[in-house]
């Protein structure tokens, strides 16, 4: 119980960090180049320089904060992770969209800027490309963060994680396809150059969280060895896949040897490499990357 409650402390303290990351990116990367993120998070956005404007230009000296816009556009979603994805997983993505927001809103850039060489931030926000480069880094990293303490910062992600565990397979590609809708407003609204660098900005983040998130990303392992009992039998104990035995002949000594197929999330494969060796030093492993699997695939319980 001990070790459950500090791991459930801890995660919440990544979760935290996690949510001043990207709130820094919003107020800095993505305020700076007039990026869209895309998804809820870009709707918000949005909504929110659109209202800005609107106040602005009818002298009410007010800022439109926006947490609470984001929250608002985050309920359909976050009742799906309510109703498919998990109880746990939900209310530590409610706290990444709370939270997110409210460090936003409260995130002092005038600091943020002046602790930066005036030339090179002169430089950083005369570039929108690098902006856009390195805006969508940390906001990967950000996300990458929240989904390795199984939580998500909302919106899209619901979804992806939602037909991710209903298909068996990534759907991160996807997010892209769907935050084109947000782009066209967004191109209509701030011009399409701030579009074009919104795209560079939202391939740059999904392929952070492609790279750091593998839960999705299935390996196909063949493995040749003598020992394939107890080979299968660490596969199921790291994985709790199960796997295909195969006799075979060596080629070149003619040999008898053992084909072990399984099929098992890419951020397992390390640990297995590591075991099949210690049980089989001359163990031979090919890894296949698998874009989809049909039939009965084991998924870890988000709850």
């Amino acid at each position: 119980m001990k070790s459950q409650v500090k791991s459930e402390i801890v995660s919440y303290l990544v979760l935290t960090f996690a949510a001043l990351v990207m709130a820094v990116d919003y107020r800095t990367f993505v305020e700076w180049g007039n990026l869209y993120p895309g998804g809820a998070v870009g709707l918000a956005m949005l909504m929110q320089r659109v209202a800005q404007s609107v106040c602005d230009s009818l002298g009410w000296h007010i800022t439109v904060p926006f947490g609470p816009i984001n929250i608002v556009l985050n309920a359909i979603p976050v009742w799906i992770g309510f109703k498919y994805i998990g109880r746990k997983f939900t209310y530590k993505s409610l706290y990444i969209i709370f939270m997110s927001g409210f460090l936003a809103d409260l995130v002092p850039v005038d600091a943020i800027s002046a602790a930066i060489p005036a030339e090179d931030l002169l430089q950083l926000q005369s570039d929108p490309f690098l902006m856009s480069l390195f805006g969508g880094i940390v906001f990967g990293f950000g996300i990458a963060l929240c989904l390795r303490c199984n939580a998500t910062s909302g919106g899209t992600d619901f979804i992806a994680i939602y037909l991710s565990e209903k298909k068996g397979q990534e759907t991160w590609n996807l997010i892209l396809a769907f935050n084109a809708l947000v782009l066209l407003a967004g191109g209509f609204k701030s011009g399409w150059t701030s579009a074009l660098y919104s795209i560079i900005y939202q391939f740059v983040y999904i392929q952070v969280v492609h790279l750091m998130y593998r839960t999705y990303q299935y390996q196909t392992l063949i493995i040749v060895t003598t020992q394939p009992k107890k080979v299968c039998e660490a596969i199921y104990r790291i994985s709790h896949h199960g796997a295909t035995v195969i006799n075979a002949k060596g080629a070149f000594k003619g040999e008898d040897k053992s084909v072990v197929m399984s099929v098992v999330a890419a951020d397992d494969t390390t640990r297995i490499y590591a075991i099949c060796k210690s049980l089989d030093s001359e163990a031979f492993i090919n890894t296949i990357s698998t874009s989809r699997v049909i039939g009965r695939f084991y998924l870890r319980p988000r709850d």
